[in-house]
C-alpha cells in the first residue's frame, strides 16, 4: 500500500519542482542555510500542491487511463486505492500545506503563485488538456509559476531572461511529451486516451520542438552574456555553460527520436547516465563561476 501511494502522489515527479531553487542558485545565496530553509520551504508546498493535481487528474481519468497501456498500472485505474481513499489523501496534502503557510508566514505573492499553479492545473485537468497548443503552454506555465515562486519566497530579483529559458525549455519538454505519445499510443487508443493527440501529428510536433529548443538556448545564451548579468556576478564566465544547455538539449531530443524515450520527463532526467552527468557538470561548474572561483 505504501509504494501504491507513492505512486498516487508521483513523487518522482517531485524533482520538477526543483525549478524553485533556480532563482536560490543564480542570486548567490546557495551556501546561506536562511536562503535554503526558506527555499525548501517552497520545495515542498509545490510538491504538495502537485500530488493534490495528479490526484485529482487521477480521479477525473480514471476510465481513459484503465484503456492506456502504461498508464492502466496507476493506482486508482488499477484499483490498487479507491477514488474515495485517494480523495481523502488529497484533503490532507491540501490540509498540510495551508496548516505550513500559517505556521511558517509565508509571504502573499508566493502564495499567489501557489494558487494560480492549482488553478491552472485544475482547469488543465477539466478542459485545458484536450485544448491544441493550450495543453502543452499550461504545462508551461506550471514551470514558470516554480521559478518566480522561488524568487518570491526568498524575494530576490529574477531575470527575464532566465524566466523566458524556463517558458521555453518547459515547452520544450511538454512538445516532446506530445511527441513520444504519438509514437506509444496507436490511433485507435488515441482517441480513448488523450483526445488532444488527434490534432497533433509528429511533423508538427517535431518543427514545435526545434523552435522551442532553439529558443532556450538563445535566450540562456543572452543571459549569460547581458549586461545585467555580467554585472551582478561580476564574471563574463557564465558563457561556457551554455554547451551544457546545448548538450542537454540534444540529448534528450536524441532519446526520444532514437531511443523512444520521453513519455516520462522523469524517468529520463533520472535514468539517463550521460544526462544526469551533464547536469551534475552544470551546476558544479556554474557554482564555481557564480562564487568566482573560476
Amino acid at each position: 500500500m505504501i509504494k501504491s501511494y507513492v505512486k498516487l502522489l508521483r513523487v518522482p515527479q517531485w524533482i520538477k519542482n526543483f525549478f524553485v531553487f533556480v532563482p536560490l542558485i543564480f542570486s548567490k545565496h546557495i551556501f546561506d542555510i536562511n536562503y535554503v530553509g526558506t527555499a525548501l520551504l517552497g520545495f515542498m508546498a509545490f510538491c504538495f500542491t502537485s500530488s493534490i493535481v495528479y490526484i485529482i487528474n487521477d480521479m477525473m481519468d480514471v476510465e481513459a487511463d484503465r484503456m492506456h497501456p502504461v498508464k492502466k498500472n496507476r493506482p486508482i485505474a488499477s484499483g490498487k486505492i479507491s477514488v474515495l481513499n485517494a480523495g481523502v489523501t488529497a484533503v490532507v496534502l491540501l490540509a498540510l500545506t495551508i496548516g505550513w503557510f500559517i505556521y511558517f508566514g509565508v509571504n502573499q505573492y508566493f502564495i499567489f503563485c501557489i494558487i494560480s499553479y492549482f488553478i491552472i492545473n485544475f482547469l488543465y485537468s477539466v478542459k485545458l488538456k484536450h485544448m491544441v497548443l493550450l495543453d502543452i503552454f499550461s504545462i508551461a506555465a506550471g514551470f514558470m509559476l516554480r521559478v518566480l515562486s522561488g524568487g518570491l519566497i526568498i524575494n530576490v530579483y529574477i531575470s527575464s531572461w532566465l524566466i523566458l529559458t524556463t517558458m521555453f525549455i518547459s515547452l520544450f519538454l511538454a512538445i516532446m511529451k506530445r511527441y513520444s505519445e504519438l509514437d506509444v499510443v496507436s490511433e485507435t487508443d488515441t482517441k480513448s486516451t488523450r483526445k488532444v493527440l488527434e490534432q497533433y501529428s509528429k511533423s508538427f510536433t517535431q518543427q514545435m520542438a526545434v523552435i522551442a529548443a532553439a529558443a532556450t538556448i538563445i535566450c540562456y545564451a543572452l543571459y549569460t552574456v547581458s549586461e545585467r548579468t555580467i554585472k551582478a556576478f561580476n564574471t563574463e564566465n557564465l558563457i561556457y555553460t551554455t554547451p551544457f544547455v546545448v548538450f542537454g538539449i540534444f540529448r534528450y531530443m536524441y532519446l526520444v527520436y532514437m531511443d523512444k524515450k520521453g513519455e516520462n520527463t522523469t524517468e529520463v532526467m533520472m535514468t539517463d547516465i550521460p544526462m544526469i552527468t551533464n547536469v551534475v557538470l552544470y551546476f558544479a561548474i556554474i557554482t564555481l563561476i557564480l562564487y568566482n572561483k573560476i
